[in-house]
This record gives C-alpha cells, sequence and structure tokens, in this order.
C-alpha cells in the first residue's frame, strides 16, 4: 500500500513538474491568448461619444487613392468647427503629414483651419529598429527595439495642433492586444499616445480630471467595441457634400482616418480574430479604455505557476483512481470554477492565464480515465484468466466489480454448500481399459459433472483426479445455496445413469458417482502464493463434505443434518444415524441420504 501510495505521489509530482515547466516555456502562450481573448473581450458598444468618420472607398472613388491634397483634410476640419458653438469636443486626425508637400497653399491651408479650431489632434509615428549601444571602452551590446526615426507633423501644423503617436504592436501570435501609452523619442522626450492625448484634451473640453494613466508604458486593452461600431457609416465625402449635418458631432470626440480594406491601416485585434479593425478604431477603443480607467494586469507569473503545481498534482492524485462519472463531474466543476475565478479577477483588473489550469486538468482527466480504462480491462481480464474457467458468470461479474481486490491474497469466512463427487469404481477400470480411452471417459464424467455445477450457479473449485469439488455461496451470498447444491448432486446422479448407459454399450464397462453436500463455515479466497495462487475453501465443513464423498455408495448422495434441515419439506431423505463412522468427527454424527428434490 505505501509502495503504491508512493508511486502515485511520483507521478503526480512529475506530471505537475512537466506541466509547470511547460507553461513557464511559454509552449502554450499563443493557445491561451487566444482563449483569454474569448474569455475577457466582452464589448458593450459604445455610448456615441466617439464618432469615426472615414477615408473610406466612397472617398477615394471620389477623390482618388491616397495620399489626398492635404486641403481635403481641411475642409472636413473646416466643416466640423463652423460654427464654434456645435464643433466637436476633439478632433484627431489619425494621418501621417509629416513635412511640407508639393502645395504650400494646401499646407497652409490645413494649420490654419486647425489653429482656428484649437481642437485638433494629429498623429505621428516612431520607427524602430536596432542601434548598438556603447557600454564603455570597446564594449558594445546591439540594442533592439530602438527608436531610429520620428515622422512628425510639419512645422507649422505642428505648432498649432497636439500629437500623438499611432504605433500599434502586436503580439507574437499577430493579435493586438495591448497599446503602448508612451514612447521616450530621442532629443525630443516623452511623447504619449494619440488615444490619450485626445483622451485629456476631452477631460479638459469637459472641465474633469482625467482617469489616471496606466502604470507601465504597455498595457492591456480591453476593447469596447466590435469592428465598424463607431462609424455610423460617416464618410468624409458626407462631411462635404453636406449630407451629414456638422452640429451632429458636437461635443464629441471626432476621428478621422483610413477605413477601407487595402489602405495598410488594418489590423487582428483580441476582440474579433475573423474581422479585422481599422486603426482609427483601434484608436477608438484606446479612448474609451481611458474614459472608463480599466487597465488590468497579469497576475504574477510565479504564482500562477505555483497555482497551477499544486492544482495538476491534486489533480493526478484525485483522477488517478476514480470511476468516469465522478471524475468527469470534478473535471467540469474544475474547469468551471477556474473560469469563473478568472472572469471575478479580471473585473477587478487582474489577469490569469484562463488556458493552462483547464488544459492541463483535461489532458490529466483524459490520460486518467484511459489510464483506468486499460487498467479495469487488464484486471478484468486477469480476473477471467484467473476465475473463468469455473466459475458461474453472474458471480464472475460481481467479480471484476470488485477489480483487482478479488485477486488479493487472503480468506475470507462465508457459510458455505460444499459439494464432492467421485467416480466409483475407476481404478478397476482404468486397470482394464487402454489409457486413451480412459482420458475419454473420464473427461465425459467431468464435463457432466462441470456442467451440473454451473447450470446451479456454483464454483468449481477443483478436479483432483476423478474427483471434482464445488462450493455456492461464496464469494458472493446466493439465495438458496443449499438447495442449489444438492439440485447439482441430484442432476449429477441422473445424468450419470444416462452415460453409464452409454459407456456399457461401447466398453462393456459402467461406472457410477458418490456425492457428498454439507453446509457450514469455511474459508474462501486466493491461497497459495503470489506467482502461484489457487481460489478455494478450506476448513471443517470442506473436510466433512469429502468425508460424507467418500463414504458414500455409487449412485448416492450423502448430506448431513445441517443440509437436510435447511432443506426442510422440500427433500426425502432418509436417516443413516450414526451408523457411519467419519473420520474426525465425533460419536453421534448423523448422515443421511437424498433421496430426491422437490
Amino acid at each position: 500500500m505505501k509502495k503504491k501510495l508512493a508511486f502515485r505521489l511520483l507521478a503526480a509530482f512529475l506530471i505537475a513538474g512537466i506541466a509547470t515547466a511547460a507553461a513557464g516555456l511559454g509552449l502554450f502562450d499563443n493557445l491561451d491568448a487566444t482563449l483569454s481573448d474569448f474569455v475577457y473581450q466582452h464589448p458593450e458598444g459604445t455610448d456615441g461619444e466617439i464618432v469615426v468618420i472615414g477615408m473610406d472607398q466612397r472617398a477615394t472613388e471620389e477623390y482618388g487613392p491616397m495620399p489626398w491634397p492635404r486641403d481635403i483634410m481641411a475642409d472636413v476640419i473646416a466643416i466640423l468647427n463652423s460654427d464654434p458653438e456645435n464643433a466637436p469636443a476633439v478632433i484627431g486626425v489619425d494621418v501621417l503629414y509629416v513635412g511640407e508637400s508639393s502645395d504650400p497653399g494646401a499646407d497652409g491651408y490645413l494649420a490654419g483651419v486647425c489653429a482656428e479650431g484649437g481642437n485638433v489632434v494629429v498623429a505621428s509615428a516612431a520607427q524602430f529598429g536596432s542601434e548598438v549601444v556603447e557600454l564603455g571602452e570597446n564594449e558594445f551590446y546591439m540594442k533592439t527595439g530602438a527608436v531610429i526615426g520620428w515622422d512628425e507633423p510639419y512645422p507649422d501644423l505642428s505648432d498649432v495642433t497636439d500629437t500623438g503617436h499611432i504605433n500599434a504592436k502586436a503580439d507574437n501570435d499577430g493579435i493586438i492586444r495591448h497599446a503602448q501609452l508612451y514612447i521616450d523619442v530621442p532629443e525630443r522626450g516623452r511623447v504619449y499616445s494619440f488615444a490619450r492625448v485626445i483622451y485629456e484634451k476631452y477631460c479638459e473640453y469637459l472641465g474633469e480630471e482625467p482617469n489616471p494613466a496606466p502604470e507601465s508604458e504597455s498595457y492591456y486593452l480591453s476593447f469596447s467595441a466590435l469592428p465598424r461600431a463607431y462609424s455610423e457609416s460617416v464618410s468624409v465625402v458626407d462631411i462635404i457634400d453636406g449630407t451629414r449635418d456638422p452640429s451632429e458631432f458636437a461635443g464629441k470626440i471626432v476621428l478621422i482616418g483610413p477605413y477601407a480594406a487595402g489602405m495598410m491601416d488594418e489590423y487582428k485585434t483580441a476582440v474579433s480574430h475573423a474581422k479585422n479593425m481599422y486603426g482609427v478604431e483601434i484608436q477608438a477603443n484606446a479612448i474609451d479604455a481611458f474614459r472608463k480607467g480599466f487597465f488590468p494586469k497579469n497576475a504574477s507569473q510565479a504564482l500562477q505557476l505555483a497555482a497551477l503545481f499544486i492544482l495538476t498534482f491534486s489533480a493526478v492524485l484525485y483522477f488517478s483512481d476514480r470511476k468516469v462519472l465522478p471524475s468527469l463531474i470534478a473535471w467540469a466543476l474544475s474547469v468551471a470554477i477556474w473560469l469563473g475565478l478568472c472572469l471575478l479577477l479580471f473585473r477587478g483588473g487582474t489577469i490569469l492565464n484562463v488556458l493552462w489550469v483547464p488544459l492541463f486538468i483535461t489532458l490529466i482527466f483524459i490520460g486518467s480515465v484511459a489510464a483506468n480504462y486499460i487498467r479495469a480491462a487488464r484486471e478484468k481480464r486477469k480476473i477471467t484468466n484467473t476465475f473463468g474457467h469455473y466459475i458461474d458468470p453472474e458471480i464472475m461479474r460481481r467479480l471484476i466489480a470488485q477489480g483487482a481486490s478479488a485477486l488479493e491474497l487472503g480468506g475470507k469466512q462465508y457459510d458455505i454448500a460444499v459439494l464432492f463427487v467421485d467416480i466409483r469404481g475407476f481404478t478397476t477400470m482404468s486397470e482394464a481399459l487402454d489409457p486413451p480411452t480412459v482420458v475419454e471417459i473420464i473427461n465425459k464424467y467431468l464435463t457432466l459433472t462441470t456442467e451440473c455445477i454451473m447450470k446451479n450457479h456454483g464454483t468449481l473449485d477443483k478436479f483432483v483426479g476423478d474427483c471434482t469439488m464445488a462450493f455456492w455461496n461464496a464469494p458472493v451470498e446466493q439465495e438458496d445455496p443449499v438447495y442449489l447444491a444438492c439440485r447439482a448432486a441430484m442432476d449429477m446422479v441422473e445424468g450419470s445413469k444416462k452415460l453409464g448407459e452409454e459407456l456399457s454399450s461401447r466398453f462393456g464397462r459402467t461406472v457410477s458417482f458418490g456425492v457428498g453436500v454439507n453446509w457450514g463455515p469455511a474459508v474462501v479466497g486466493n491461497i497459495g502464493a503470489p506467482k502461484r495462487m489457487d481460489y478455494t475453501a478450506i476448513g471443517d465443513t470442506v473436510n466433512t463434505a469429502a468425508r460424507l464423498e467418500a463414504n458414500a455408495p455409487g449412485g448416492k448422495i450423502f448430506i448431513s443434518r445441517a443440509v437436510a434441515d435447511i432443506l426442510g419439506d422440500r427433500a426425502v431423505v432418509t436417516s443413516l444415524g450414526d451408523s457411519i463412522k467419519l473420520k474426525g468427527k465425533a460419536e453421534g454424527f448423523e448422515i443421511l441420504t437424498l433421496d430426491s428434490l422437490k
């Protein structure tokens, strides 16, 4: 038992260690991120305070492919700000206007309308790469992710607008889940994100204190809306041709940016893997995140790995020795509780790795079910091989249900009915006939006794030469075991008559059965050594049955008074009193013949 427990503990430790190492090495990071997207990203829709005006397919058909002349954007801004009392709170232009164009008039026009409105934020962007950093004399290292270039609005526009970076960085699987709060630009300083600058300008318009920014440079972006949720199908064409009244956007945040496929500004995001989101929509979601002030942070990796080890270790111990239904219930509860915990903590601002626990609990559950099935099949095969040839099928079914315990050495006391049957005249016959004939005859008799035992649901204990031993009421209790044993004895006597006639006609020889049946306590179980055991019954009850059989003449069934009392008026018996002395039995032991059964 201790050895088995030690093995289970070692297996649990190794499996938990492998699971923890695999998670810690990031082997399931992409899969975990995908599942986390499904669990954590639940957009609630927009409140209408942010509107996207798209530089869409209609606009490219109207004004030609981008880049457009800068006076087109100037016209849009001028129209939106045409009534200062009903102007947008902030206009965010998600387009890079780097350097002067070939049309100075358009550059001046754009800068002029932005200056007049005073509510415009334009985009800037960093270029990242690698650069050599000098640590000391003859010591260098290659720094990756360094800012090697900076694209900002041309000077006249930069002087009259605010700017924020529009850089977006996808995770390793190409999905955008995080936003970059700021970029430290050499010789310029820290530049905050386009979304943060717009949000703070919006708070200034409302006269409110902005929510605190995230603590880290990169933060998890909880999306508020699905793709295309912010646009309301507004195109720059609608603004320029007067289809949409600019007063509709009064006091709102208006974002203007590319809004059609093929403009190199669309991304897969955590909120929708199947449908790309345009960059301007990502900016809208980031602004809404600042408005909500909700920036969940990842829980400690070390704590999560420790929890994973403990849970998988416990799962191995639990599932390793359970039936399928309890295991299935435990698995379902474990996964449901973990997912519920993930959602609960997420709402409190803490992000757990969603996949780790359900994945490894599921793998352990499946592996345990498979292992238990294989082990049960082996035990069933072993039990069948051990008992199948000499035990009643119903008893066999119950033994299989007991599993490996049915094969353990040791015995248990039962009250059993024991039957012994022997061939009378076998020795004389064997001397007169050739060996093959003797074997044929004895096999016919043993087949007859076996069939009678099995038909009456007995357990065939053993053959000893021409003698057969069987018992009833063990290893499982049976209804009326004494009657079953006596019914088997009567069937043997009746069957021997027909078989005797056949043998007489063929070989000129015949034999008969002597049978003894007793009832009482005996020890039944696997007796012997681990490599060689017999499932048998031992004790005085067994010995007495054997001596009853030894004294029974051919064609007679000797029973004890205990058997006769249980049979009652269902049997016709003849008492022989104590006229026959049984070896080892005291004076007065009554023997009876069983003449018939009702």
